[in-house]
């Protein structure tokens, strides 16, 4: 039976995770399609009840990660640590969420960097920035400052950082506060959000982290390579994550990696002609 999997979110049109999967298919040599399906939190349940069993996987984005939380059957480790879900396997009528953002974000970073992360301000207290929280206290980073539009939405990644082992440090400020220098700098707010205030924070960051793939490059992305800072893209955490989805929904051994990079940034270039 020919698998089907999809992205949902809204809005969905600008994904590049068809783009990718589909480069992964061809490469594993799978008759698979994957398709990206516009679905807001709403719809969400009704959708996943009109599935078929050819269904196998689905990889989530904003606004679904954490509203698929309850209408799932079981959680991985990480997936409960997050209390978000990116990713959906379906398997005998049960579905089971897994993050594939967090092992994702921390691959992305050690591609790139491999000095010491003690210290990040996080731009924004989302889903995304919940598992970029785990991801770097996997790697070492005790201490976060949160820069939210407001603080009470910030409160799933405060609770996230209190579920990790190592039980990092983490401050809650409003976007426009005066916030610390840090070994690293992760913004997951929009490109017309990143005002020159904001983006002069990345002056104080070894690192600077744009989980944006598109539009591209961003206000951050833009003044990290002027400065000589180390950049890390959406399109690095993107793939490295996407890669995951494929071997959890295909059973594949191991993603044609760089395949999918290849693809997505052909695919990038297409849309900034």
């Amino acid at each position: 039976m020919t698998g089907r999997c999809a992205v949902l979110g809204s809005p969905v049109a600008h994904s590049l995770s068809p783009v990718l999967h589909r480069a992964a298919y061809a490469e594993l040599g799978l008759d698979w399609r994957y398709d990206a399906c516009e679905v807001t939190e709403d719809g969400l349940a009704a959708f996943l009840d009109g599935l078929d069993p050819s269904w196998r996987g689905l990889s989530l984005t904003m606004p679904l990660k954490r509203a698929v939380v309850p209408l799932l059957d079981e959680m991985s480790e990480r997936a409960h640590q997050a209390l978000a879900a990116n990713t959906v396997v379906l398997d005998a009528g049960r579905r089971t969420g897994h993050n594939t953002d967090i092992p994702g974000a921390s691959a992305a970073l050690r591609e790139r960097y491999d000095g010491p992360l003690r210290s990040a301000v996080v731009l924004g207290g989302g889903a995304t920035a919940a598992s970029a929280v785990l991801a770097l206290a996997d790697l070492g980073c005790a201490a976060f400052t949160l820069l939210v539009r407001d603080e009470g939405r910030a409160a799933g990644t405060v609770e996230a950082a209190g579920r990790h082992p190592r039980q990092p440090r983490v401050d809650v400020r409003l976007l426009g506060s005066a916030a610390p220098a840090a070994d690293v700098l992760v913004s997951t707010i929009p490109a017309s959000a990143q005002v020159p205030d904001l983006v002069a924070l990345g002056e104080r960051a070894e690192v600077v982290f744009d989980v944006l793939y598109d539009p591209w490059p961003t206000p951050f992305a833009e003044a990290a390579r002027a400065s000589g800072r180390t950049l890390v893209s959406g399109l690095d955490l993107l793939v490295h994550q996407a890669a995951l989805q494929v071997e959890l929904m295909t059973g594949a051994a191991a993603a044609p990696l760089a395949a999918m990079r290849a693809a997505g940034e052909r695919e990038l270039a297409r849309r900034s002609r």
